[in-house]
């Protein structure tokens, strides 16, 4: 017997998550799959940034430990017609920075996902382990990302795709601020 492979894709507001989800699961690479369109960590993100209340995040996490594989979609989409208006003007980096916090701390592997169209369900197949409907934008990616770990190129988050450079580099800014 099979086993579902559960999917949970989260970010902030308009960064994409549903049109992400409809085209994962139009994949046939993707059958058996259980892909959600956000999870109870959003929910508690939200509860956290509008009422300053952290209660929901133990039970949250713990549903998220239960997911295989978490997709983060990144912010370079760009943000129309908010559904909900918002007191705080910078609403959505909150939302991603709050979301992608509570993932650290918790231990909770995730991938972020860039891109446009195309580009962005080719970023997600690959973070998922499949191969991309693009084999050329694989190899580019591929190619990108190893000059960026050589250091050799300016850093691009949102052509790289890859939370575990995205997450060194972020750590090393925080460590040089803390010295």
């Amino acid at each position: 017997m099979r086993q579902v492979k559960r999917i949970a894709i989260l970010g902030a507001q308009n960064t994409g998550k549903s049109w992400l989800v409809q085209a994962l699961t139009s994949q046939r690479s993707t059958q058996g799959w259980l892909i959600s369109d956000t999870s109870p960590l959003l929910t508690a993100v939200f509860k956290h940034l509008m009422f300053a209340d952290e209660s929901l995040y133990p039970m949250a996490l713990a549903q998220q430990a239960l997911v295989d594989t978490t997709l983060v979609t990144g912010l370079d989409l760009p943000e129309v017609g908010a559904g909900l208006k918002s007191d705080f003007p910078h609403e959505r980096s909150l939302v991603d920075s709050l979301l992608r916090q509570a993932l650290e701390r918790a231990g909770i592997a995730y991938r972020v996902v860039y891109g446009q169209g195309h580009q962005r369900l080719n970023n997600a197949l690959l973070a998922l382990g499949l191969p991309g409907e693009d084999p050329a934008a694989r190899l580019v990616r591929e190619r990108a990302q190893f000059a960026i770990n050589q250091g050799r190129t300016v850093w691009q988050c949102n052509e790289c795709s890859d939370p575990e450079c995205e997450h060194k580099l972020f750590t090393r800014l925080l460590s040089q601020r803390l010295d």
